[in-house]
């Protein structure tokens, strides 16, 4: 976690909101890149994670009692657990890749949340740390469900048969 730990449940929640925030953007960001690269369906599934985590964030935003913590995650350079990196696709990306790439964000903020509460005395703190963390563990099964409908694609997945040309 970049920055302190978070001493009371408000700064938990505004750490979990900057992080729902993160990935609502970087789903959104990676849905308009595969628009561009013309694959409409991985579009469309990133689509929807941003939704559900804009939904997650705006939750945690009403659950915060104040407003006054800066988020743990407030760099826009400095991306949470749950963020899928930008380096991480490919224009020609079958849906399978991208709910790999959500199970692998969802298990890193599951993770996070585990690690966290280990280190916590505050029992309330805790309690509310393991809440975060089961979410985390429904996004997963979630995504568990989804990857069952898309199996893997083909080992040549990648070759495409009419590469972008340039002239030197």
């Amino acid at each position: 976690m970049s920055g302190p730990r978070p001493d009371s449940i408000d700064a938990l929640i505004a750490a979990a909101f900057a992080m729902e925030q993160h990935a609502a953007r970087r789903y959104a960001e990676l849905a308009d890149t595969m628009e561009a690269c013309n694959n409409r369906e991985v579009a469309a599934l990133f689509r929807k994670m941003a939704g559900y985590e804009a939904e997650h964030a705006e939750a945690m935003r009403r659950r915060l009692a104040t407003q006054d913590h800066p988020p743990a995650f407030a760099d826009p350079e400095l991306d949470g657990p749950e963020t899928v990196p930008t380096d991480a696709l490919h224009y020609l990306m079958h849906p399978w890749h991208a709910l790999q790439l959500a199970m692998a964000a969802e298990r890193r903020a599951h993770d996070f949340f585990a690690k966290l509460a280990e280190g916590m005395d505050d029992g309330e703190l805790r309690r509310a740390t393991l809440a975060l963390q089961r979410e985390e563990a429904e996004h997963i099964a979630l995504l568990e469900d989804w990857i069952e409908r898309y199996p893997p694609p083909d080992k040549d997945w990648s070759l495409d048969p009419d590469p972008p040309r340039y002239n030197d």
